[in-house]
């Protein structure tokens, strides 16, 4: 006799930020939302109104205020489920055949993204909210799921072994900077990542050729 096993079902980085405790319904207006703050806040930057969100979103303001009591509660919830998009990017990635390619299309796409975070974090800094304390749990995951993608990498031989993520991270984020305050901001952090790459190759090793792009098959937001 067979027994039927039921499959817990994918879940949205947005729907797994939610509460436990909502319904379905109440559970999709949430994740309606969230989209729909995120592509008004990305058009009108952050001094669109919650009324915006509202309408973009088809529900009414009182929807999002019990939701988000707060335009701040709103954009911490952005962030984090930004963040928790990518943990799960990292851990998509984490499986390829190519573990050097899957770390560095994992940071391309991590720093296309990161104007957008931080837009979202600076507007929490300025509102007085605790950005850090926040952010702890998600980046802690994130943290994980880079070092899977690191040492799978260092593993195949393919990046140096004498770099650590908080190295990486450092690297990271001084492309990142880089590219804020360029004429060209994207072609400036293409140049830089590529700089970056070679410098983590290990001593001796060839530069790889080109073989696409190891994300293409991960879902991005």
């Amino acid at each position: 006799m067979y027994r039927v096993v039921k499959k817990e079902p994918v879940l949205s980085p947005a729907e797994r930020s939610a509460p436990d405790d909502l319904r379905a319904d109440a559970r999709r207006n949430r994740c309606r939302i969230l989209e729909a703050a995120e592509a008004v806040f990305a058009s009108k930057n952050m001094a669109a109104s919650t009324e915006e969100v509202a309408a973009a979103a088809k529900v009414g303001i009182g929807t999002v205020f019990r939701h988000f009591p707060t335009k701040n509660a709103l954009l911490e919830a952005l962030l984090i489920a930004k963040l928790r998009r990518l943990v799960d990017e990292a851990e998509a990635l984490s499986s390829s055949e190519d573990p050097r390619a899957a770390l560095f299309s994992f940071f391309t796409h991590m720093l296309e993204d990161s104007s957008k975070k931080k837009a979202y974090a600076e507007a929490l800094a300025a509102a007085g909210i605790d950005v850090r304390g926040a952010t702890l749990e998600t980046k802690k995951e994130l943290g994980a799921a880079i070092g899977k993608l690191l040492t799978s990498a260092q593993r195949a031989g393919t990046v140096r072994k004498d770099i650590g993520i908080a190295e990486l991270m450092a690297l990271m984020a001084g492309a990142s900077h880089a590219a804020e305050h360029a004429t060209n901001s994207r072609e400036v952090a293409t140049r830089a990542l590529e700089i970056i790459f070679d410098g983590l190759r290990p001593v001796g090793a060839a530069r790889p050729r080109a073989r696409g792009n190891a994300g293409a098959k991960v879902k991005r937001a």
